[in-house]
Parts: C-alpha cells; structure tokens; sequence
C-alpha cells in the first residue's frame, strides 16, 4: 500500500467555522476522515498533517522527498507567497497534487497566483472538500500507471 501524505496549510485546522460560506460546514475532522476513507478505497495509506507554521510545512515536504511520498497539498495563504515553500516542493521526488476547497480564479486577485503550481504534477480546485477525493484518485492513477510502466 502505498503512503501518502496530505499536508495542510494555515487555517485549515478551522474549517467548519472559519467563512462557512465559502470553505461549507464540513470540519477538519470531517476532511481527516474523508481522506482516510479514500485512500483506503483507493489502496493508499493516508496520513492527513495540517500546520500554521511554514517551517513546519516545509519540513514535511522535505521528509516526504526524502521517502519518495507522494503529497496533496493545500498550502492555504502559503499558496500566493511562499518561495520556500515552492523551492521544496521543487525537490519533490514523487507526485505532488495541489489542492484547494475554494476555487482561488473565482476569489481575490491576490490569490489568482499560485507559487506551487509550477512544481504540482496538477491542481484541483473549486469542488470543496471533494477536490481532495479527486486529487487522491488522481495520485493513485499516476502510482497505477508508473507501476505499469516499471518506474
């Protein structure tokens, strides 16, 4: 069974109550559990990790390149801003799948530009807690197909 990792950026430990409006009422509980459930439905080992620390999120990244591990990534407010972050993620050494509850096209300018999204393997976003569904069947493709091809 392959590992995968969910990591998860500031904020997102409060959904639920943070803008329902725009992020829906499902808690990070709810999100943690929805992961597990698909990965386990798909064949992954899923660990689902959130952090308001950038250092933190980085960090994981690393470990995550050091082990070959595949990750979902929603790196919130880090997603517009944060070069370390991306320069991690650069040194990924498995598939990488951004990943957003809103759709950041349809919100604020400022967040129109994602510094992740040139190192992602793909992003999916706009489909509320189900673009994490989406990017987990995406990465279990990908494993699928690269196991096919002998890589």
């Amino acid at each position: 069974m392959s590992r995968v990792l969910v990591l998860n950026g500031p904020n997102l430990r409060r959904l639920g109550t943070r803008e329902p409006e725009i992020y829906g009422a499902t808690t990070f509980a709810d999100l943690e559990a929805l992961c597990r459930e698909t990965g386990q439905r798909l064949g992954l080992a899923v660990e689902v990790r959130q952090t308001d620390d950038e250092a933190q999120l980085v960090r994981w990244v690393h470990e995550a390149a050091d082990e070959r591990t595949p990750i979902v990534l929603n790196p919130a407010a880090f997603t517009h801003y944060s070069y370390a972050l991306h320069d991690a993620l650069a040194q990924r050494t498995a598939p990488l799948v951004e990943v957003h509850i809103s759709n950041p096209a349809a919100r604020e300018e400022f967040r129109h530009t994602s510094v992740v999204a040139s190192v992602a393997t793909g992003t999916v976003a706009g489909f509320g807690t189900m673009s994490y569904v989406l990017a987990l069947q995406a990465v279990a493709e990908i494993l699928a197909e690269q196991e096919r091809a002998g890589a």
